[in-house]
């Protein structure tokens, strides 16, 4: 499969569960379900080394992540797409997803599908930061990954 344009994926990191169509269509989905479908993004599938990296110099926390993203675009879209760079960088904990998968009992594609779709959610105004905005993020969060034909999963979940 074709990425479409505007949208990067880079492995940072491998073996890795999921491919670079895998991820686009986990970005595509939660996009459209976000209302902000076509936005340029760039995903990185990064290892531990990298989100230990960028938790301590952006959130000063030295330990492993799951998901940390960055908005780079503008509110006015037909500039972003003009300009032909991403709106948003998206950094994705392949290692961090295996381990939780393994402590949860999922497959990792799953896992690690369910941080694309997190972090992407986010970017389209999604917060999980009260429990009444992580319980509409949960719900979202459960939308695409049906979508997209994972296996439910309603065991409690931390992200």
């Amino acid at each position: 499969m074709s990425l479409r344009a505007g949208l990067e994926v880079h492995l940072q990191t491998s073996p890795c569960p999921l491919g670079a169509d895998d991820v686009g269509r986990a970005v595509d989905a939660a996009l459209d379900h976000g209302r902000r479908p076509g936005l340029a993004v760039s995903v990185v599938l990064a290892d531990d080394a990298l989100m230990i990296e960028l938790h301590a110099e952006h959130l000063d926390d030295p330990t492993p992540t799951d998901v940390i993203s960055f908005d780079l675009g503008d509110e006015d879209l037909q500039l972003e797409e003009a300009s032909g760079a991403p709106a948003a960088e998206l950094f994705v904990g392949v290692e961090h997803a295996r381990r939780v998968a393994a402590e949860r009992g999922v497959r990792e594609e799953r896992e690690l599908a369910l941080y694309v779709v997190h972090d992407v959610l986010h970017l389209c105004g999604f917060d999980d930061h009260t429990d009444e905005d992580a319980a509409a993020m949960r719900v979202a969060e459960r939308a695409v990954m049906d979508a997209l034909g994972y296996e439910p999963d309603d065991a409690p979940h931390h992200m």
